[in-house]
């Protein structure tokens, strides 16, 4: 009975040695020392592990500092519909030339099957580009001056915008419409799900607005270079993803000496506005820095330290 007993007790040790020393054996040879990463999860062989997902904005606390007037934002997360964004997101800003998108969108969605000249083809192509008001003008004289604004509201459903004409003005002061950051990611996504521009135009649209060109110290009297601000705090494994198609809007207002200045970012999967009114002598180049510093800020996962607002660059006026 002993020896049996012995016997039993001796199988028992060998089979779980075994057990026990297999993983230890597995770690070993995945290159793991069992003792020194606890933590550590082998990947079990002939698995793959999992890539990490892409690169994306998401909700997340934005921390801007020094904008002496307004700063709001908002993110719209195109597969959900839910709009994230600054406790004042529904608060107005005067839109400045990132309303020219819509009024492009609006004259070329009414010409149905027509096809525009050739020089008012161009004329909606400088007016994106390179933010043309002489353009954007004729083009929204085309699309029923104010009521293009008024189709604006309504087909895009936005909440918080409000046409603007001041006293003794023309009709042509489509810059002074009020828009909040909330509503300015609803135009975005009226021009990206095809509603302003139509079936026929919506991509020629959007192709434009991912060829903006222009640096913040390209400015002319009528027109100025807008690639800059978003687009400039995207990570690289953002902008691999596909184009992304972005309209800013700033003036210098001698009313209230101060920069109203607008970004608008429009991608497959997400929408994103910054809006803000700061002191004239920081420059153009501050709110352009502002706008990269936000978009850096949501940008998930995050790729390491959110970027500062460098010193304003000094700019004249457009």
């Amino acid at each position: 009975m002993r020896s049996r007993v012995t016997l039993v007790l001796a199988i028992t040790a060998v089979v779980l040695g075994g057990v026990l020393l297999v993983p230890a054996a597995y770690a070993r040879l995945n290159g793991s020392a069992g003792g020194d990463s606890p933590s550590a999860t082998p990947t079990p062989a002939g698995i793959e592990p999992s890539a990490p997902p892409p690169p994306t904005l998401a909700p997340a606390p934005v921390k801007i500092s020094g904008v002496d007037g307004f700063f709001s934002w908002a993110l719209l997360d195109r597969e959900s519909g839910k709009i994230s964004g600054a406790q004042n997101m529904t608060s107005t800003n005067s839109t400045e030339s990132m309303i020219k998108v819509w009024i492009v969108s609006d004259y070329l969605r009414q010409l149905g099957s027509k096809k525009p000249s050739a020089s008012y083809l161009k004329m909606a192509s400088t007016s994106i580009r390179d933010s043309n008001d002489d353009s954007t003008n004729a083009l929204y004289k085309a699309a029923g001056g104010t009521s293009s604004l008024d189709r604006l509201i309504k087909m895009c459903k936005l909440t918080e915008t409000a046409k603007v004409i001041p006293p003794g003005e023309n009709s042509i002061w489509w810059s002074y419409t009020k828009m909040s950051p909330r509503d300015a990611v609803r135009m975005g996504e009226c021009v990206k799900d095809g509603t302003a521009a139509g079936p026929k135009w919506t991509e020629w649209v959007l192709t434009e607005m991912s060829k903006v060109r222009g640096s913040v110290k390209d400015q002319q009297p009528r027109q100025g270079g807008g690639k800059w601000g978003i687009i400039d705090g995207l990570p690289k494994g953002v902008l691999a993803q596909g184009p992304v198609s972005i309209k800013n809007g700033w003036t210098l207002i001698n009313a209230d000496g101060k920069w109203h200045l607008n970004c608008l970012a429009v991608s497959d999967d997400w929408v994103l506005s910054v809006m803000m009114r700061y002191s004239g002598g920081k420059g153009l180049g501050y709110g352009a820095n502002v706008c990269a510093n936000v978009a850096s800020q949501l940008v998930a996962p995050q790729p390491g330290a959110a970027l500062k607002v460098p010193k304003p660059l000094s700019t004249k006026a457009a």
